[in-house]
Parts: structure tokens; sequence; C-alpha cells
């Protein structure tokens, strides 16, 4: 199953870093859900774009997002990362991890979650 869900995974991860959100929504289920990993959800690809847009138009860039390691399981994919942005001009990043479910070649679910202290 990784081996079908990681190449979608890490398309939508290099478009982040690209700040190219048509890229990145091109690998979105129209129906996709998106949890952040401190709290917000995105319902659809429209509500992915709007949220894109705004923490991209706000001057915040993704400044590394490496996938570390992958497991899978019947129906997902769970991937480990460490990532670092700007955000609002300072620099932060933590480690954390994404489960991931896709639908015929597309991220249909995506769950975020991040370490709260240093590893």
């Amino acid at each position: 199953m990784t081996d079908t869900i990681k190449p979608i995974f890490e398309r939508y991860v290099e478009a982040w870093k690209r700040a190219d959100i048509e890229a990145a929504l091109e690998t979105l289920d129209e129906d996709c859900v998106i949890t952040e990993c401190y709290g917000p959800v995105y319902r659809g690809r429209d509500k992915v774009r709007l949220w894109m847009e705004k923490w991209l138009g706000e001057g915040n860039r993704v400044l590394e997002w490496d996938i570390l390691s992958s497991v899978s399981g019947q129906d997902a994919a769970a991937f480990e990362w460490r990532f670092k942005c700007l955000y609002h001009g300072e620099e932060s990043g933590f480690e954390g991890a994404s489960v991931v479910r896709c639908r015929d070649g597309k991220i249909l679910y995506m769950r975020e979650y991040a370490t709260t202290a240093e590893l």
C-alpha cells in the first residue's frame, strides 16, 4: 500500500515546498478531509485551496519537509517527517507524522500529528 500512496504524498509535500497550489490540489480527492496537527479541518479541495492561498499569501513558506520513514497498513500509510517553515517572519519547525488514505490515486484523508517536545 505504501508503494502506491507514498508517491502521491511525496508530490503533495513537494508542491507545498514549491508553494505550488495547483500541484498540491492535483494530489487531492474532491472530497478530501485534511486535519492539521493543531486542530483545523479542511473538507474538500476548495477549502484546501482557500487555506493554501491564505497561508502562502501571508508570506509564509515551507522551508523543509523531509519524509523520514513510512509504514503501511491494510488501507492506509503513515509517514514520519521533519518540517520547517517561515511563519509570520519567524522560522520554526517540528517533527511529526501523517496518516494518509487514498482513493483512485488521490489523497482522500490525511491526519497530521506533531511532536511537542524535542526528540
